[in-house]
């Protein structure tokens, strides 16, 4: 739990809320990096969303909080702006995700910012660019997933209603965008003693993400065709159904197929027109991913399992969020670590991803309760214990003995 992790040294000013800014954040913790959580008094919106044992402890929030300490600022008040500056004055970067007017008029801009630390990074992650006609609009997982063409795809694919993906795609995503683009300006910071301000917009991100995969025709001009990777928008590219359940299945190069003709019997398709090459599949793909989900009902799962993992053909068993729990490779690996929180109790979270042979990330903080370290950061920032109560008696800050969690 001592051990340092890469970014040990790294010292972040996080203003994030909800999910993708604490997801950056909280990828970073998990490195080393000291990540200085600031609350408003009701703390992050996030914290309320359940299930939780304690009020403000939702379990989402306490994922994506740990290694963090929490202060509450009431940036509203001048002594939380002035509070605020004091602590990016002794930070590597500042991250936020409101829009970027807001932090303006908070009197927290790049400018005010940079005025009391010209190497720091200030990255701001929210939802489009500054150059462009969205600017400044509303943004949230829902909007960006369909804005960036998500939901249209799997409509285009399903021939169904288009709908988002069940899972905060959009703001993990570019929240691990984030975190890289803030890793690599500290890092030109501290080569050349120079802050920036780093804009990671949400749509532009997203954009990039569906746009690499289904570019298409139009990656030339003029195109040669239509957008869309046909593959990922094959009816027939999604669980294959058996016999009795389902196996998610990819046979991908001529090697992968040409061991399939033989588990079923049917070699003499590997010189077939639409089977024959990794081209001729590509045009047929359609009829090709249709032929597999015919095949594939004539036997039942285990049978198919055991088949195609002899003849090393891609396969795994479809898990669900339940049953994910119990898969043998992430126990294996001690993917779910549970570990005493101090006011939550005997929690499961997820380990940190990667393994670093000397500097390993870990888990060497819970996530904290709202303000849990107020007192303890406005110390670090210079205050003294006069000037800290008058603070708390004021509402500027809190902490958890008097905090409404």
């Amino acid at each position: 739990m001592n051990t340092p992790g890469p970014l040990e040294g790294i010292r972040i000013l996080d203003l994030t809320a909800v999910v993708m800014g604490p997801y950056a954040t909280q990828t970073l913790g998990d490195l080393g990096a000291d990540v200085i959580k600031v609350e408003p008094p009701g703390g992050d919106n996030l914290r309320a969303v359940g299930p939780m044992r304690n009020p403000g402890m939702g379990a989402m929030a306490m994922h994506l909080n740990r290694n963090k300490r929490s202060i509450v600022l009431d940036l509203k008040q001048p002594e939380g702006r002035e509070a605020c500056l004091r602590l990016a004055a002794g930070c590597d970067a500042l991250i936020y995700n409101t829009r970027p007017q807001a932090m303006a008029r908070l009197g927290l801009g790049y400018e005010a910012v940079s005025a009391v630390n010209p190497k720091i990074v200030y990255l701001g992650a929210f939802g489009y660019g500054e150059q462009g006609p969205y600017a400044g609009k509303p943004a949230y997982d829902d909007l960006i997933q369909g804005a960036a063409g998500v939901a249209s795809l799997f409509a285009q694919q399903s021939g169904g209603a288009p709908r988002y993906a069940p899972v905060t795609l959009a703001d993990r995503a570019v929240g691990l965008q984030a975190a890289i683009a803030l890793l690599a300006a500290v890092l030109h910071a501290q080569r050349t003693g120079k802050g920036q301000a780093v804009e990671v917009p949400m749509f532009e991100a997203l954009s990039q993400f569906v746009m690499g995969d289904h570019l298409g025709g139009h990656s030339f001009e003029p195109p040669l065709g239509p957008t869309g990777y046909a593959r990922l928008l094959a009816p027939h590219r999604k669980p294959y159904a058996t016999a009795d359940g389902y196996l998610s299945v990819l046979i991908y190069n001529d090697k992968h197929w040409q061991a399939f003709f033989d588990v079923i019997g049917r070699p003499e398709l590997r010189s077939s027109p639409m089977f024959g090459t990794h081209t001729a599949r590509a045009a047929n793909i359609g009829a090709v991913y249709a032929f597999v989900a015919e095949v594939m009902a004539t036997r039942g799962s285990d049978e198919w399992f055991a088949a195609l993992s002899a003849a090393d053909i891609p396969v795994a068993r479809l898990h669900s969020t339940e049953s994910l729990l119990d898969d043998p490779h992430l126990r294996a690996v001690g993917f779910y670590p549970e570990l005493d929180h101090p006011s939550e109790g005997r929690i499961r979270t997820l380990a940190p991803v990667g393994r670093y042979s000397a500097t390993p990330a870990a888990i060497r903080r819970p996530a904290p309760r709202i303000g849990e370290q107020s007192v303890e950061l406005l110390r670090e920032a210079g205050y003294g214990d006069e000037a800290i109560e008058r603070m708390l008696e004021r509402g500027v800050t809190l902490q958890p003995d008097t905090a409404k969690d």
